[in-house]
């Protein structure tokens, strides 16, 4: 199901002339970019081709961006990285609570959990998770905030092929139920095309490819794949 067309009239992230450098080495250099409201896009790039230095600056926690634009994001902006980042000290519920409060806080964070599969297990300590487990409760960590804007920093790269699996259709899943704006970084091709319904190719700094995957359309998996593959320089014939 594909967000509302109405809805994707709007950008929840606008970047006007973006420009990060490091070292003298310019990293993103002057990225115009809309994302739309409720739209699920997909950043592919090859390492070092500054997407998490794009996320990292989308949500804010980046000060040393630059450029002749602006960037506008909303207000309720949530960040999964590759690892869960649970702090082991704390329980799991409290770990999806943190720097939460109000009467609703635990109620809505026992519903977050029980959203990504974990009722039942508020009490546990992240040691006795499972990776996709954590990442799990990751996710109900951002949920629980109501984000405008989900950012997730290549989420599903340490866990194995079948949890990754489970995770994608989570993700879809959840996406399809709460709408926020989400942007995936990650490396694989592959999914990209399953979980966005758009895909962005960074490269020398700058979107070479804008890439729009139609689900109900004539094109196949396969057709998708050879053109992310061909942005990014990668021949499907090499070993």
């Amino acid at each position: 199901m594909a967000p509302h067309t109405e809805q994707l009239t709007r950008p929840a992230v606008r970047l006007r002339g973006l420009t990060r450098s490091f070292e003298g080495r310019t990293v993103l250099d002057g990225i115009d970019l809309d994302l739309p409201e409720g739209q699920f896009t997909a950043l592919l790039g090859h390492s070092g081709s500054g997407k998490s230095t794009l996320l990292r600056a989308i949500a804010g926690i980046d000060h040393g961006v630059a450029g002749s634009g602006t960037l506008t994001a909303p207000e309720r902006v949530s960040v999964v990285f590759q690892d869960s980042r649970l702090l082991p000290w704390r329980r799991v519920l409290p770990n999806v609570l943190l720097g939460l409060d109000g009467k609703d806080a635990e109620e809505r964070g026992r519903a977050a959990l029980a959203e990504v599969g974990l009722g039942g297990r508020e009490r546990a300590w992240p040691s006795e998770l499972s990776g996709g487990e954590q990442q799990r409760a990751a996710l109900a960590r951002s949920l629980v905030r109501e984000p405008e804007l989900l950012l997730a920093d290549e989420p599903f790269g340490a866990l194995d092929a079948l949890t990754r699996i489970k995770m994608h259709a989570l993700l879809r899943q959840l996406w399809e139920r709460h709408r926020p704006s989400v942007l995936l970084v990650t490396h694989d091709v592959d999914e990209a095309i399953v979980l966005a319904d758009r895909v962005l190719v960074l490269e020398d700094g700058r979107i070479a490819l804008d890439l729009t995957i139609d689900r109900d359309g004539p094109h196949a998996h396969g057709e998708y794949r050879t053109r992310l593959l061909k942005a990014l320089g990668v021949s499907e014939d090499a070993p």
